[in-house]
């Protein structure tokens, strides 16, 4: 709820405050938002701080180069069309396991922090205990390597903004981004997310940085109506488009209004970029040759035939 609004150049500046307490929110976790379920949508650039003064999201409008969202959706979208399920509570699941989830397009690139199941059944096959250090590449980052290259402009400009409009998250998380190798380029980033079409559930971020700050970026082709960011617990939301760059909380409560594609090709591709705080963790003061030798044992077991 918006207890005060204040203008600041060409900044709209809102104050909020809980809707309800933490129990009832209890309640809407991992279900579903429905449509007209926030009444107040963030159209423009924006500032909203909780009621204790904390910084809950920054919005502005209009900020990324369209040359290299192109080359990112471009690069990306069909390897983001992949469906998984294993995205639990954000898919609105309820048993919460890779046989009962839904299936949605939601894909990882760059590094993460645990090994693929093909992984651990060939090092199973070839009579080897697990590596202590579990981070690896990605499938599109070892696959794929000089189409991650040309996804880089654009995460190098939200990388670029996120230290522009929240410097202080931003320099705890560079510091930690810059102790291991395994970053993405000259970023404070591990890992990025892409989802297509994909109505998250109400959920809170789990496994990244908890000094660092979100973010959120949509590229479009077609048109839709919906899909807007919402923190239900203080009733407001943002209709993040085209251009456009959300820093927000992910700590707090957070998922998506229903997205209504108005044409069956329509796709909604959104982005995510963030620092694994695992990734941070296993790897830190490790070498960029340590890294270059674990990501060639890495490839060796997961193509060794046996």
């Amino acid at each position: 709820m918006i207890y005060k609004k204040e203008k600041k150049g060409n900044i709209t500046i809102y104050h909020v405050k809980k809707d309800y307490d933490d129990d009832k929110l209890s309640k809407v976790i991992d279900k579903k938002l429905k449509k007209d379920s926030i009444k107040v949508i963030i159209n423009h650039d924006a500032d909203v701080f909780t009621e204790d003064g904390a910084l809950l999201l920054r919005f502005r409008k209009n900020k990324l180069n369209e040359t290299d969202l192109k080359e990112f959706y471009d690069n990306v979208i069909n390897f983001a069309l992949n469906k998984t399920s294993n995205r639990g509570s954000a898919s609105g699941s309820k048993k919460k396991d890779l046989y009962n989830n839904p299936k949605i397009m939601s894909n990882i690139i760059g590094y993460f922090d645990t090994l693929a199941p093909n992984h651990k059944v060939k090092f199973k096959q070839l009579g080897k205990s697990l590596p202590k250090i579990t981070v690896r590449e990605t499938r599109f980052l070892a696959e794929y390597p000089d189409k991650f290259k040309k996804l880089l402009p654009l995460i190098k400009d939200i990388d670029k903004l996120y230290k522009k409009y929240i410097p202080e998250n931003y320099a705890k998380q560079k510091k930690k981004a810059n102790q291991t190798p395994f970053h993405i380029a000259d970023t404070a980033f591990t890992t990025v997310t892409t989802n297509v079409n994909y109505q998250t559930a109400v959920h809170k971020d789990k496994g990244d940085d908890e000094e660092g700050f979100g973010n959120l970026v949509v590229i479009e082709q077609g048109k839709y109506k919906g899909g807007e960011t919402c923190f239900p617990q203080y009733g407001i939301g943002v209709d993040v488009r085209n251009r456009d760059v959300l820093y927000m909380d992910v700590h707090q409560a957070h998922g998506n209004l229903p997205i209504e594609l108005e044409t069956e090709d329509t796709k909604r591709l959104s982005i995510v970029c963030y620092l694994r705080n695992s990734i941070w963790k296993q790897t830190k003061g490790k070498t960029k040759k340590f890294m270059i030798k674990h990501n060639k044992t890495m490839k060796n077991v997961k193509n060794k035939v046996v």
